[in-house]
């Protein structure tokens, strides 16, 4: 018996004195189910299609987050490094000859210097980095100029600019 022949009946009703509530309750339930069912199907699908859609849509914003993050922390990591050679640099040459370098620029690196020991590489979510990044590039630029030389951080070749380099 499937689920066409509940509902519909073919052998006659017994026929009784009273007849039993819960049969015909039960019937009509049936037959209620059904017909909601039959209605509720395209809602249902809409349903499930949103859960597995949100369940996809997380996957696949934690794998684009994950990238994002991966690239952005690259970035930021390989400018500090490039800041923190040419301080090790400048450090050495201030160790060899200190009386080639003024106070101003000696006082410049150390400055550079703390700021960079200050960098939070371990706490990602640390929002001073941003403001901290800016300040290791204005530093830079002060000793750049004050030193007459030419230096110039322009990162990491992107692929539009890869025939720049």
């Amino acid at each position: 018996m499937d689920m066409f022949d509940s509902c519909i009946s073919l052998s006659p009703t017994p026929k009784t004195t009273a007849p039993s509530t819960t049969t015909t309750t039960t019937t009509a339930t049936t037959t209620d189910d059904f017909m909601d069912a039959t209605l509720n199907l395209p809602e249902t699908q809409m349903k499930e299609g949103y859960k597995d859609g949100y369940k996809d849509g997380l996957t696949k914003g934690k794998q684009d987050a994950y990238e994002v993050g991966l690239k952005h922390g690259f970035e930021c990591g390989e400018e500090v490094g490039f800041y923190r050679g040419l301080v090790d640099i400048w450090t050495a040459a201030i160790r060899i000859k200190p009386d080639l370098f003024s106070s101003r620029v000696r006082k410049s690196v150390e400055q550079l210097n703390e700021l960079i020991t200050e960098y939070p590489f371990v706490n990602p979510e640390d929002e001073s980095k941003d403001a901290l990044i800016d300040k290791m590039r204005l530093k830079f630029k002060a000793i750049s100029a004050t030193l007459g030389a030419k230096f110039e951080y322009r990162g990491y070749p992107k692929l539009d600019h890869a025939q720049d380099y």
